[in-house]
């Protein structure tokens, strides 16, 4: 038997005038509307950003030269390997999510040279298991993609005190989302669709499919260090050198 899924929005619904369509939807809660009227699921206990997608979707545009860019990176074999490269503006601290790569079951290698040609300056915040130990080199993973030419910062990703709590970091993301200072590039698919997946299961957050988004997470987190691509050196316009290799 052949299955499939099909999901429609209120919009497909014709026999509804725009007018009626608009009285409908601003009628459901502000966290069922993507539900409710465009068939976006709410997973478990409930989606951890709980925004619509249209507040954090912005087009394309040329990132500015004073604005600086940083990479995150969460390491996985079984699960995918994914990276993102933020822009900040830091007189408004908005960053905005402008690339992204995921891929299953690949090396350092491959996933090097994929992300090489977002800029040779870029510095890379990673979690941490970039500490751990590769089974086959024996080197530890933020080594490995050291080697392949990427600019990884020299300790796992922090907040500035030295923190690293998962749940302090989803709150300054979510913080960031509700004020209008977290924009994704539209056509990013592969992020949103672990937007619209994450969820929590009885309080806790279900870690599936959230590769992405914690590349983003470590960005974030990290986004001190970041960089402009007018400087080859590493050495950030505010920031100490980052002693990077």
């Amino acid at each position: 038997m052949t299955r499939a899924v099909v999901t429609m929005t209120i919009d497909d619904a014709g026999h509804y005038t725009p007018e009626e369509r608009e009285a409908i939807v601003a009628s459901y809660l502000p966290h069922e509307r993507e539900a409710r009227a465009k068939g976006i699921p709410v997973m478990g206990s409930g989606r951890i950003f709980a925004v619509p997608e249209d507040q954090i979707t912005c087009e394309h545009f040329d990132i500015p030269r004073h604005w600086v860019q940083i990479g995150g990176i969460d390491f996985g074999w079984d699960h995918p390997t994914a990276a993102v490269c933020i822009a900040w503006d830091r007189d408004l601290d908005a960053v905005y999510v402008t690339k992204a790569h995921r891929l299953r079951e690949a090396t350092p290698v491959i996933h090097a040279a994929a992300l090489r040609p977002w800029g040779d300056w870029l510095p890379w915040a990673w979690p941490h298991d970039g500490l751990q130990h590769d089974k086959g080199s024996g080197e530890q993973l933020a080594t490995l993609y050291r080697k392949q030419g990427l600019k990884m910062l020299p300790e796992r990703a922090t907040f500035a005190d030295g923190s690293n709590g998962v749940e302090a970091g989803l709150m300054l993301m979510l913080d960031m989302m509700q004020t209008g200072r977290f924009k994704v590039f539209a056509g990013l698919n592969d992020w949103f669709q672990e937007y619209r997946m994450y969820h929590r299961k009885d309080g806790k957050v279900v870690k599936e499919y959230d590769d992405l988004l914690s590349a983003t997470r470590y960005a974030i987190m990290m986004r001190r260090f970041a960089t402009t691509s007018l400087n080859k050196w590493g050495k950030s316009l505010d920031y100490p050198l980052l002693g990077v290799i």
